[in-house]
């Protein structure tokens, strides 16, 4: 199948503005060629005469519109008198109306989901709402295929509550914002861009996970965007440019490439007691060629189980963490310890999370000691989404644990980062409330070195330091994009460490 991208515009709430926008989109389209087509969220006609005059002269040809223009239909009472009918028609040339709630398939394969107005207070709904019946009518028949992965695009004018839920925050009153009825219908259509608008706001969220880490088949991700009002004199961002290779003609492993920067899906957020609640235990045998089968002491093999996420490979897994081989790492035995439950950092770890935190931690040391290696371990609770404990080993032969305190702190000095110790049976949370950005490092002899962060801080000073001259000398691997392995590699990597572990991994003594 030809991999051909739509080239495709996005706007937010026209309100009549029509000489702005399209003016804007003529002025794009010259500089880098011309766009497929043009999506509309929010409010696309204005009160006043002058949006009024704009529109007779659209409606009636005597201004042409530059680009295959699809909209939304009205999210107020008094916009509703422009659409003369629930079902979908073209409005003016080039123009056309999407329709209370549907989904368009463009010749090209790309399929948008569309639904317009708000949630209804109440039934019967007035024009400008949708309602739960209209929802279900759009999910039922997509979801109903065994073959449903989601959709290309999905329009909304409203947002969807909660979005924001695991990521950056918006400027905007999350009180008061978005519909649950919207969050509930992004996540079972999963699209892979979701547009929305009517707050005024542009707000780009990280993109977020379809799937449970460990427990689902990798999926897609999905974009939240919302756009601002066209001319609005903030200047905020109204208008967002993309390519998109419809979802039926991607190689299904491109599809399902995840980013760096992805978070866990907002709409799923469990108490954090089910977040808590046992996973199967088991080793993931990378290599069995079909779908990661595990093995394991008397337990079953789950076909749909494969390792997820950017790259990550499991070695163990344990109720509430999780152990995988670090991409790009510093050193082949370089690993990360992960919650299953999405926290941000390790002072938000409930004690049964921290226990087990610390049992792998007991373990890893007893494997790295076998190796004539030291452990340190660092993280860094700033720009991530998602709690990251990094375990390097460092050999005994090349340097000292006083070494290893001088180099953070001489690195540190050198770029005015103030590292502090932390006394003896302190705990972090003590002097890092959640939500306080740190970087913090453990030593294998028990000393914590901890840095508040202000403002700015370094992304790899943990590396950078690790990669020193001073202490694993390997200055060109401080950066994990330069220490990128195939992924046959990456396999053959976790199996060596995974089966070298093996006798060490106390979840194996259960």
């Amino acid at each position: 199948m030809s991999e051909q991208p739509v080239r495709v515009l996005a706007c937010g709430d026209v309100e009549g503005r029509l000489n702005a926008l399209f003016n804007r989109v003529q002025t794009i389209q010259k500089k880098t060629g011309q766009f497929d087509l043009l999506l509309c969220v929010g409010e696309f006609f204005g009160t006043t005469p002058e949006a009024e005059a704009e529109w007779q002269l659209y409606k009636t040809g005597a201004k042409k519109v530059p680009i295959h223009t699809y909209i939304l239909g009205a999210a107020s009472q008094e916009m509703a008198k422009n659409f003369p009918s629930a079902d979908g028609c073209e409005l003016a040339d080039n123009i056309t109306y999407l329709g209370r709630r549907g989904v368009f398939t463009g010749v090209s394969g790309l399929q948008i989901a569309y639904v317009s107005g708000r949630e209804a207070p109440q039934e019967p709904a007035p024009a400008h709402c949708f309602t739960a019946k209209d929802l279900s009518a759009l999910v039922s028949p997509l979801t109903a295929s065994s073959k449903f992965r989601g959709v290309d695009i999905l329009l909304t004018s409203q947002w969807p509550r909660g979005v924001w839920h695991y990521a950056n925050n918006p400027e905007v009153n999350t009180k008061f914002c978005g519909s649950g009825s919207v969050a509930n219908l992004a996540d079972k259509l999963k699209p892979r861009y979701h547009f929305a608008a009517l707050e005024g706001a542009h707000y780009e969220r990280l993109p977020y996970r379809n799937h449970v880490v460990l427990q689902e088949n990798a999926q897609h991700v999905s974009r939240f965007i919302a756009l601002a009002t066209v001319n609005n004199p903030a200047k905020k961002k109204y208008l967002y440019a993309f390519n998109i290779v419809p979802m039926k003609t991607m190689d299904p492993s491109e599809l399902v490439k995840q980013p760096q920067d992805v978070t866990e899906n907002p709409y799923r957020r469990p108490a954090k007691d089910k977040t808590e609640e046992p996973a199967a235990q088991f080793f993931f045998d990378l290599s069995t060629k079909q779908g990661g089968g595990f093995r394991g002491r008397g337990r079953k093999r789950h076909p749909d189980a494969q390792p997820t996420g950017p790259c990550w490979f499991c070695l163990a897994n344990r109720r509430f963490c999780y152990l995988a081989l670090a991409k790009g790492g510093l050193t082949p035995h370089h690993v990360l310890i992960l919650p299953i439950g999405h926290y941000q950092s390790v002072v938000e770890l409930s004690s049964e999370v921290v226990e087990e935190m610390e049992k792998y931690k007991s373990a890893l040391t007893s494997f790295y000691k076998s190796k004539g290696e030291r452990c340190v371990v660092f993280e860094r609770n700033y720009r991530s989404q998602h709690l990251q404990l990094q375990v390097v080993p460092v050999p005994l032969d090349r340097c000292t644990t006083d070494d290893i305190k001088e180099a953070f702190t001489v690195q540190a000095q050198e770029q005015q980062i103030e590292l502090m110790e932390i006394p003896q049976h302190t705990e972090l949370k003590q002097i890092a409330p959640p939500g306080t950005p740190y970087f913090y490092v453990e030593l294998d002899s028990g000393e914590k070195l901890f840095h508040r962060i202000r403002k700015h801080f370094p992304l790899q000073f943990g590396r950078e330091v690790l990669a020193s001259e001073a202490l694993l000398n390997i200055p060109t691997r401080a950066d994990w994009k330069e220490c990128k392995q195939s992924r046959e590699e990456e396999e053959q990597s976790c199996k060596e460490l995974r089966d070298d572990f093996q006798p060490y991994d106390f979840a194996w003594e259960d």
